[in-house]
């Protein structure tokens, strides 16, 4: 799953929208980790019991946004955001959103087209999509039924 904090992809173009996904978290703080960071933070730099937490709780939410968009039949997220806020003295809330939509990669010779692009287009064009031969110049669109692509 291609994730960008911009609202395009270079080299693509969005074919459908899916609309906002997220994923959310709500941790709280291991009393232990936190005397131990208060310790830390009196002599100070980095807190690692803190980052390790914020870092596995961020990919938690990264995962669960893009079984969301997944679910959807999105094959990339677009805008992409983290925002972080605390609940209480000991809770920490962690969410992961931003909007699901399905690329197709620009082909040779179109406008925007990249080097990336055109690679993956050659890449796909070169291999059968679910069984069918594929035409090089059509991506294969997803449909309700049929899973999206991944290129």
């Amino acid at each position: 799953m291609l994730i960008v904090t911009s609202n395009e992809i270079p080299g693509h173009r969005i074919d459908a929208v899916f609309g906002e996904v997220m994923g959310l978290t709500v941790r709280s703080r291991d009393i232990g980790s936190q005397m131990l960071a208060g310790f830390r933070s009196l002599g100070g730099g980095e807190l690692p019991e803190m980052t390790r937490a914020l870092y596995e709780s961020r990919q938690e939410v990264m995962a669960r946004m893009v079984n969301e968009a997944q679910q959807r039949g999105a094959n990339a997220i677009v805008a992409m955001r983290f925002d972080t806020s605390e609940m209480g003295t000991n809770w920490t809330e962690v969410c992961a959103y931003g909007t699901a939509v399905y690329v197709l990669p620009l082909g040779e010779g179109e406008p925007g087209a990249t080097g990336q692009s055109v690679y993956l287009t050659k890449t796909a064009s070169q291999q059968p999509a679910q069984g069918q031969p594929q035409q090089p110049d059509q991506p294969t669109h997803p449909s309700p039924q049929a899973p999206p692509h991944q290129f």
